[in-house]
């Protein structure tokens, strides 16, 4: 009876709660600006990532995974409700004691404590730093980490908003990427008894580049000093998460434990952003854009008691989908009045499903918008991408033949640019206007 039930569960087909003893542990972890090429599993050759490409390896890889905005805080205000961010005006990045994720969005964290799990975050906040948006009142038992955008590495570098235990000063003074690699290590071994939830949330690659002298050591034959400091930083955050998964395996709770890897946006690779030496090879753009640079992401799902490991998966997906997914893995049915934009991806992951997750992806960050149905994009970017300034007009690509987005194919198909600038329309109906920012800012 168990192994059948398990197996709608991996269909997706699961609407009760499961026993404690049967639902996944789950561990969501973000990368902070990584370049798309920056993994070996995308063909990395300069710094590796043994510990990803293990974690690649272990599931599915989607070469096709999104995030819904082009910069830290509306994506992870998307993946912690499962929504388009502009469905409840969050935006842009925003500052401020009264700016944050709005209380009226229940987190996922919310959604797990509500089904039994332990709860807990590691790392870089970005939602907000008043007592009304910390972590702890946003479904999270435990805390550690910083609220803010950006923080220094190291204690003595910079001015930095305070890394907090709970609500209080933790006085951190390890290296940061290793600090959050030691406590995700240490959440996992105080809630081993029982289910949990962990968000852990790297601040690593974003700048200030800073970097450990024995990591920079390694990295002696890259002559770029940015590139070398990134690739440092890289091979901390590569050696944290094998950390973490030395330690489920250590406890046996590796094989049920489904694990997302992404992320939170493209490489900043263009003037006006954190330029922090990342490449985003072969696509075209930059973090605060909407073209596939900053969009398009690593994205890993792994799950070894339920999932296929090996594959490779070039399906649209976005960070919105982790929220649906892990609720149906723990064997909760989502309701419709959470009006929840992603979907579960337990069937496409199995490969019980033989349609693509979505039929459109989409995205809104001021004058900026884009769409992908199918294999078409229609995309309006930041014009500085190419030395110019404002917003282009609407262009269109077919990502299948050009992943690049070098070739505007907008006046030959006028009939698709109208088929997807009116899906948009249709999309951008159910969005509300900002409730602060300009997109301008530099993150």
């Amino acid at each position: 009876m168990l192994r059948f039930a398990l197996g709608l569960l991996a269909l997706g087909l699961v609407s009760h709660p499961l026993r404690a003893a049967d639902k996944p542990n789950v561990i969501v972890i973000v990368g902070d600006d990584m370049g798309y090429a920056d993994v070996g599993a995308h063909g990395c050759k300069d710094i590796p990532t043994p510990n990803l490409d293990a974690l690649a390896k272990a599931g599915t890889r989607f070469t096709s995974g999104y995030v819904s905005g082009p910069y830290c805080s509306p994506t992870r205000a998307g993946l912690l409700t499962g929504r388009y961010q502009t469905r409840f005006g969050h935006e842009f990045n925003g500052a401020g004691p009264n700016v944050g994720l709005p209380v009226t969005e229940t987190t996922i964290a919310d959604r797990m404590k509500a089904a039994g799990y332990a709860t807990g975050w590691v790392g870089k906040w970005h939602l907000g730093a008043a007592d009304k948006f910390h972590p702890q009142k946003r479904g999270f038992d435990e805390a550690f980490g910083f609220l803010g955008g950006a923080h220094a590495y190291f204690p003595d570098q910079g001015k930095s908003d305070t890394v907090l235990r709970g609500t209080k000063d933790a006085n951190e003074t390890e290296y940061l990427t290793d600090a959050f690699g030691r406590e995700a290590v240490t959440f996992v071994d105080q809630n081993k008894a029982k289910p949990f939830f962990l968000y852990l949330a790297f601040n690593a690659v974003h700048t200030p580049m800073h970097a450990t002298d024995a990591r920079l050591k390694r990295f002696e034959g890259i002559k770029d000093v940015q590139r070398r400091t990134y690739a440092a930083m890289m091979v901390a955050m590569d050696e944290a998460v094998g950390k973490l998964v030395t330690k489920l395996r250590d406890e046996k709770l590796e094989q049920n434990t489904l694990v997302f890897f992404f992320s939170d946006n493209g490489g900043p690779t263009m003037k006006g952003t954190t330029i922090n030496g990342s490449v985003n090879t072969p696509l075209r753009g930059s973090k605060r854009t909407t073209l596939e640079g900053g969009v398009r992401v690593p994205f890993f799902v792994t799950w070894p008691a339920r999932l296929p490991a090996g594959r490779v998966s070039d399906v649209p997906v976005i960070q919105l989908d982790v929220l649906p997914t892990v609720l149906a893995a723990a064997g909760v049915a989502a309701k419709p009045d959470w009006k929840l934009d992603g979907v579960d991806l337990l069937p496409h992951l199995t490969g019980h499903a033989k349609t693509a997750p979505h039929d459109a992806l989409y995205w809104r960050f001021g004058a900026q918008m884009a769409v992908r149905k199918g294999d078409w994009k229609l995309v309006k970017y930041d014009a500085a991408v190419d030395n110019g300034t404002g917003t282009t007009a609407a262009r269109l690509y077919n990502l299948a033949d050009d992943i690049g987005e070098t070739t505007d194919l907008a006046a030959k198909r006028p009939e698709k640019v109208q088929e997807l600038q009116a899906a948009w329309d249709k999309w951008n109906e159910g969005n509300v206007a900002p409730l602060w920012g300009s997109g301008k800012q530099k993150d």
